[in-house]
């Protein structure tokens, strides 16, 4: 019985995927199946690790996502806390804000209300009152302030950016903050919140209250987030203004977990200028970590290793013979762009090779110069026989280290000149096998050599030709760097002239020391700034041997080899000197003569007041010698009438003795003066001239005022001649006797910002025309028929000599001139006028 036997069409027909693989395998090349042999292990690995790599980083997604997700809430909770820590504080800040703006606050009780909250809360460092003129009034800090950051009160707010928020508050009329910029070497910034002041609806000022930010955030942000993560507070630069970030972790293995998780928000009111950030701490290693993960790892990256290492060297063949061709190419590159031209001669002086940049120099072809012997044909016609020879030199070695020049004709017929540097061409194997020559084109430096020489020799030409001294010496050093001709004229070509002028002229010493530690600092004295910089000496000597004034300006440079030096600058100024003595001398010698001038006006007035006294002596004495002849006298009668005749002496002497000295006065002296006595005495002197125009003088002196630097005399001589002008004013007008008066005021006042005393003469007379104000203090002008012109002008002169000023005015009822007002101020004493005042009178004086 025959046994079944299945059909070979079904067999066959019926393929495992086993054998389906087969057959695509066997219909492949042996070069596709070694290529795909090799890199099926590998995309087995590659497959494998992307697996595991997928799963851990998907469970680490998860991971940072929630701890994102968390710093979020706990950083946006700290800055609520912190947002409302600094609302508190201005809400606090602008009551005293509101309480200095209706004045319920004195400058007194500005201290006792911001040290209770400076004291309470520690962010708060300073609290400071300041005015619309940008002038601290009262300011109150915390210990740990800075000396630096201390805001003293009278002082003005500098440039910065104190200031322009200060601008920006008085502009938009609301409460700013800003965070100012630290500089290097300074301690933490503090940030700045300004409260502007509206007294009346207007800008009064700030109050500045100044945080400390660390202490903002050391108090302002809950413990249990300070606890779980690392909080900063960053500018809005990223600069860390508080708090200690995380440093970045160092792990190469995963790079991509060096990155803390970090979360930022800007803190509320101050906006983006101050941000809060914070980084998680690391608490775990992560699935990551763990051992599995990096056994898998490890076991995949060397099998990887060992199937990618078979084609790395072959590789790194082919990469040698592209790197080999890259270096040929770059070479060729680089002689081609060098700005140097390249010649090589060998032995017997034929040119062998030539670059790119000679070829362009000289305008001829690498193929037209390759092979050329002497005469070369850049070679000038005519210069064969140098250029023969500097051949020889150079083929024979006797090369120049600092090369030498030439001349070297184009193609095109042009010349251009040329520095030559020779060099020995060394082969591989240490011989010679000739000459390299570098060419350089110096045409355009030997241009502008010539142009700097020219320039020299026409400034040298402008320094001689100065109608002043110049003079450069070191300092440390005896040696004379320049001197111009007149330095040369005057004092020769030695050094002494100039350290004369150096010396006397109060200039610190030009000597120096460079010895030890222990020799004393020549420079000991110098100016503290730039030595170099557009800052001069200025002073005016007197040289006995030349016979000459000098002024004399010096100034420190720098000198071309780098020395110290100093460049003295002297002028002769004898001219003007002998022309300021004599102007001063004819200056005594008018205020002399207007004196005496101002007396003779007054004699006859002078006269008539002697006359009262010595009338009533007279009359005393005739009384007592007829009642003592009668014997009817007493000796308590004969006492009064002896002391009344006394008192009329002593009046009379007085008078004659403060006409002397007014007279007497011939040069000025100012010292301290006490304004109550320098008026009354003018008053007293001038009220016989206003009695006799039948004138009647009121005069108002404030009370406390304080001393003037003042010459006494001087001062009483321009009251004097204005009080004395306003009553013949007012006699040409011919008023009334009620209205013929003039009245004297001296006040105290502000001009420009300093204190001042006002000295005011008022007359009703006829005031002046609109032709005269404009030429009054004039020399020689004058509306008197009589008169010199040089009153006022000298009044006006003894005045600016104070550093005073006067101004004359008509008064006005309506349109009507009712008189005229002369005015002039002297201003206060300093603290350095009483100490010149001191010593001037400690020391003994004759006075002839």
């Amino acid at each position: 019985m025959e046994s079944p036997v299945a059909p070979s069409s079904t067999v066959s027909a019926v393929k495992t995927p086993a054998r389906w693989w087969r057959a695509w395998w066997r219909s492949l090349s042996p070069t596709r199946q070694d290529r795909f042999a090799a890199l099926a292990p590998v995309a087995s690995v590659l497959m494998f690790l992307a697996a595991i790599v997928a799963s851990f980083w998907y469970l680490r997604t998860e991971e940072v996502e929630r701890e994102k997700e968390a710093l979020r809430r706990d950083v946006e909770y700290a800055q609520q806390r912190v947002r409302l820590r600094l609302l508190e504080r201005q809400e606090q800040i602008m009551r005293i804000a509101r309480d200095l703006s209706n004045q319920d606050v004195e400058r007194a009780d500005f201290g006792s209300r911001a040290e209770p909250l400076i004291s309470q809360y520690p962010e708060l460092q300073a609290i400071t009152w300041i005015d619309e003129r940008r002038r601290i009034r009262a300011s109150h800090a915390a210990p740990a302030v800075t000396s630096s950051q201390l805001r003293v009160g009278g002082e003005v707010l500098k440039p910065g950016e104190t200031s322009n928020l200060f601008n920006a508050v008085r502009d938009l009329q609301q409460p700013l903050y800003s965070q100012p910029t630290a500089t290097e070497g300074e301690s933490a910034p503090l940030l700045q919140l300004q409260v502007p002041l509206s007294p009346q609806g207007k800008f009064g000022g700030v109050v500045l209250a100044e945080y400390s930010i660390d202490s903002l955030l050391r108090y302002g942000t809950p413990t249990e987030v300070l606890a779980r993560y690392a909080v900063t507070l960053l500018d809005g630069n990223g600069r860390t203004l508080a708090g200690t970030p995380l440093p970045p972790r160092t792990n190469a293995l995963l790079p991509w977990t060096t990155k803390a998780n970090q979360y930022e928000i800007p803190v509320s009111p101050v906006g983006n200028g101050l941000v809060m950030r914070a980084q998680a701490y690391r608490t775990s290693l992560g699935v990551v970590g763990s051992g599995l993960f990096w056994l898998v790892g490890t076991l995949s990256v060397m099998t990887a290793w060992m199937l990618i290492a078979t084609w790395r060297h072959t590789r790194r063949r082919l990469q040698a013979q592209e790197a080999l061709v890259a270096e040929t190419n770059f070479r060729r590159a680089m002689e081609n762009s060098i700005l140097t031209g390249m010649r090589a001669l060998d032995l017997e002086g034929r040119i062998t090779y030539v670059n790119a940049a000679f070829c362009q120099m000289t305008g001829w072809t690498e193929a037209e110069l390759v092979g050329q012997t002497p005469p070369y044909s850049y070679w000038p016609e005519g210069e064969y026989e140098s250029l023969h020879a500097n051949l020889r030199d150079e083929l024979s070695g006797k090369t120049v280290p600092g090369g030498f020049q030439v001349r070297v004709r184009r193609k095109s017929g042009t010349l251009f000149d040329a520095r030559l540097y020779v060099s020995p061409l060394i082969d591989a194997r240490g011989h010679q096998t000739g000459w390299m020559t570098s060419m350089t084109d110096i045409t355009e430096p030997n241009r502008v050599r010539e142009q700097l020489t020219a320039s020299h020799e026409r400034f040298t030409i402008v320094l001689e030709a100065l109608d002043a001294s110049v003079s450069v010496a070191p300092l440390g050093s005896e040696e004379l760097l320049f001197a111009n001709r007149l330095y040369r004229q005057w004092f020769g070509s030695q050094t002494s002239g100039h350290l004369q002028l150096v010396a006397q002229a109060g200039v610190l010493p030009t000597s120096y020391s460079s010895g030890g530690m222990d020799d004393e600092d020549g420079l000991m004295g110098l100016p503290t700034d730039s030595l170099t910089s557009a800052r001069s000496e200025n002073a005016e000597i007197y040289l006995p041997d030349l016979g000459k004034w000098l002024e004399v300006r010096s100034r420190y440079l720098n000198w071309v080899d780098g020395r110290l030096a100093q460049m003295v600058i002297a002028t002769d100024i004898t001219p003007r000197r002998q022309a300021e003595e004599q102007a001063a001398r004819q200056a005594e010698r008018a205020q002399s003569v207007s004196r005496l001038i101002t007396m003779g006006e007054m004699a006859s007035s002078v006269a008539h007041e002697l006359n009262q006294p010595l009338t009533a002596i007279s009359n005393y004495c005739s009384g007592m010698v007829s009642r003592i002849q009668g014997g009817q006298i007493s000796e308590e009668a004969l006492l009064t009438a002896l002391q009344k005749t006394a008192h009329q002496a002593q009046r009379a002497g007085q008078i004659i003795q403060r006409i002397r000295a007014f007279v007497k006065k011939s040069e000025p002296n100012r010292t301290l003066a006490d304004v109550h006595e320098m008026v009354s005495e003018a008053v007293e002197l001038a009220d016989i001239e206003l009695r006799r125009h039948n004138v009647h003088l009121t005069h108002y002196v404030a009370a406390r005022l304080p001393q003037v630097m003042a010459d006494t005399i001087l001062i009483e001589q321009v009251l004097i001649n204005l009080m004395k002008n306003g009553a013949e004013s007012i006699a040409q007008a011919h008023r009334p006797p009620s209205g013929r008066s003039v009245e004297l005021r001296v006040v105290p006042r502000h001009v420009d910002g300093r204190g001042v005393i006002e000295f005011s003469v008022q007359d009703t007379g006829k005031g002046l025309a609109p032709e005269v104000l404009a030429h009054l203090f004039e020399a020689f002008f004058s509306t008197k028929s009589e008169g010199m012109g040089m009153g006022l002008n000298l009044c006006r002169s003894i005045v600016e000599s104070h550093q005073g000023r006067m101004h004359a005015e008509n008064l006005y009822n309506g349109s009507e001139v009712t008189g005229c007002r002369f005015s002039f101020w002297l201003p206060l004493a300093t603290a350095a006028d009483a100490t010149i005042n001191s010593a001037a009178t400690s020391t003994p004086r004759t006075i002839a």
